[in-house]
């Protein structure tokens, strides 16, 4: 089902991704190349990999609800998730409280995704999938990539708790965004669904000026949408 919308991509340009990438890496303190080429750390890899997973099906999550009455932002669904992480990460052994704070960030990252498209569509009606996805089936997807993330986080328990926890997740992210081929909208709602993972640290902003990340055509994805 990932590939349903891949088509849509195309309208951003890679000029564009290096853009948010370097002012990403500025933000943090380090220029792109920099960012590109840190040694990839597997433990936040895995969290880091399964959160574009997460930000890639949210283009189907806004398919199945454009022209709908099913809303972008849904409390009942969203404390559901959320109740599941952590019940999942207290039969892990690990904290429930900061699992419940990773996955408030994810959907909201998917948040991002989802307004930025039904804003696309809403200017260009041509652009709108003729076929809808099936949300039920979407959910059980969310919910095997939210499986995995509870074990992700787990698994990487020492790593999150580490000084350095900040650098290696920008790491992770940049190679994530990399290996999925992730265009704008994506990168930014993969860091947005990345701040609250170090436990010490806050490591990654998607915010660098008052206009926010200008994407070319229709598609505008602005401070309001990123916070």
């Amino acid at each position: 089902m990932r590939q349903l919308i891949s088509a849509r991509r195309s309208r951003t340009t890679v000029v564009g991704a290096a853009l948010l990438l370097a002012a990403t890496a500025s933000g943090l303190g380090l220029g792109a190349e920099t960012a590109a080429a840190a040694p990839r750390t597997a433990p936040l890899a895995a969290v880091a990999d399964l959160s574009a997973q997460r930000v890639e099906v949210a283009d189907q999550v806004a398919a199945a609800k454009y022209g709908t009455t099913s809303p972008i932002d849904d409390p009942g669904r969203e404390a559901v998730v959320i109740a599941e992480a952590e019940r999942q990460a207290t039969a892990l052994g690990i904290d429930p409280a900061p699992v419940a704070k990773i996955f408030r960030d994810q959907i909201e990252a998917s948040k991002v995704v989802q307004r930025a498209l039904h804003a696309e569509w809403d200017a260009d009606p041509s652009l709108v999938l003729t076929t809808k996805p099936s949300l039920a089936t979407i959910r059980t997807e969310l919910d095997t990539i939210d499986t995995e993330l509870v074990q992700a986080v787990a698994a990487a328990e020492p790593a999150l708790q580490a000084p350095a926890c900040g650098g290696q997740l920008t790491s992770a992210a940049v190679h994530a965004r990399h290996a999925q081929r992730l265009d704008v909208l994506h990168f930014a709602a993969l860091l947005r669904a990345l701040p609250s993972v170090c436990a010490r640290h806050i490591p990654l902003s998607v915010r660098s000026g008052e206009g926010g990340y200008r994407l070319p055509g229709q598609l505008r994805t602005s401070r309001a949408l990123l916070r």
